[in-house]
């Protein structure tokens, strides 16, 4: 075992030291002196090179969105690129990117390091002052806020959609986190976010211990790429846990409109607990004979009263999903599950076209 794994370890050691040795290199050595950024319908910026366009543009006052503090894992820092100063995308922006995004020059600003010249058009924020009016817990570990905007403004969004929240008090170093739309747009006053507690994390720790009614709040927005299609496709939904909010988002929408479109919701829950939205889409099942509600719990807890489906979505919609040729899929909720339902869905003939997802 020795003589093979020594120089494994020394190779590793070796590669190691030399990614930080480039890393140093590239901060203290490498110099790409003044870089022109040119942002489209605002402003041209003059920056020392070498830094992300992201840092680069909120140091001048150009507010780009971020959930994740600038380390390339929300893929909410979209911005479009005009011309080839900024070199081809990273793999660790590829996950975040779709095709047409690709097509259109899009990166993620966090990590587009400024070296030439750049030619960028960023997406105008608007920000709501709000007050939230209604806390409602939903399950053990969602609560639904409603925030009602002030100062007669409404929002216009689409179902699907998602908004950034400030934290208050973190004004001069703003905090913010991404949360997808649950109410119908047709409720514009208002905005309903779904926020799951997630241990140690620092947004939902304040909205689970601080937040209460009449606070005010700040909200910008509507964002992203998620959205329902104007089509006249079937379609399919997959969504469970904090996910449910944009799929929520567009039900209600469709049937409000009293849509001909067939539609299937295949909600995915852990236990018995985690269920919510549960009741109202039982009604819609009884109001429209052309909605379809399916639920699946995929891991019991003891004494649980259940005599649905059980085991994960995408086995589900294997069993009840013939063939998925000419419809269109809005899927929400974590990587792996999404991952898995769109292997499925493909399997049953779905274009991967028609598959639209926000994986969180």
């Amino acid at each position: 075992m020795g003589p093979i794994v020594t120089p494994i370890v020394v190779l590793s050691s070796v590669g190691a030291g030399l990614a930080i040795i480039l890393v140093l290199a590239e901060k203290y050595l490498a110099s790409y002196g003044e870089c022109r950024i040119k942002v489209k319908g605002e402003k041209e910026i003059v920056v020392e090179g070498g830094g992300t366009l992201q840092a680069s543009l909120t140091d001048n006052g150009v507010f780009v969105p971020s959930a994740c503090g600038g380390k390339g894992t929300c893929g909410t820092c979209k911005v479009q690129i005009f011309n080839k100063g900024a070199g081809e995308p990273l793999a660790t922006e590829i996950p975040y990117l779709s095709k047409e995004d690709l097509e259109n020059g899009f990166r993620l600003s966090c990590l587009v390091k400024v070296k030439n010249d750049l030619e960028v058009s960023v997406p105008k924020i608007h920000e709501f002052r709000t007050i939230v009016t209604k806390i409602e817990d939903l399950t053990h570990d969602i609560k639904s806020i409603i925030f009602e905007l002030q100062d007669g403004e409404t929002i216009d969004f689409k179902p699907g959609q998602y908004v950034m929240m400030r934290m208050p008090g973190t004004e001069e170093e703003p905090v913010m986190r991404a949360y997808s739309i649950a109410s119908k747009p047709s409720d514009n006053h208002v905005v309903e976010l779904l926020i799951r507690l997630v241990p140690g994390g620092l947004m939902t720790t304040y909205v689970f211990t601080e937040l209460k009614v009449g606070d005010e709040v700040y909200l910008s927005g509507p964002y992203g790429e998620f959205y329902l299609r104007d089509s006249d496709k079937d379609i399919i939904c997959v969504g469970g846990g904090s996910g449910v909010a944009p799929i929520k988002s567009i039900i209600t929408h469709l049937f409000e409109k009293d849509t001909d479109r067939k539609v299937t919701y295949y909600f995915g829950a852990r236990a018995v607990k985690d269920l919510y939205f549960y009741k109202e889409c039982l009604e819609l099942k009884e109001k429209y004979p052309n909605f379809r509600f399916i639920t699946a719990l995929s891991d019991l807890d003891e004494g649980d009263q259940w005599d649905g489906d059980t085991g994960f979505i995408h086995l589900v919609i294997d069993k009840y999903l013939e063939d998925g040729e000419d419809m269109e899929s809005y899927m929400c909720g974590p990587p792996p599950m999404i991952d898995a339902a769109i292997d499925m869905l493909v399997e049953k003939d779905m274009d991967e076209d028609d598959i639209y997802f926000d994986k969180f």
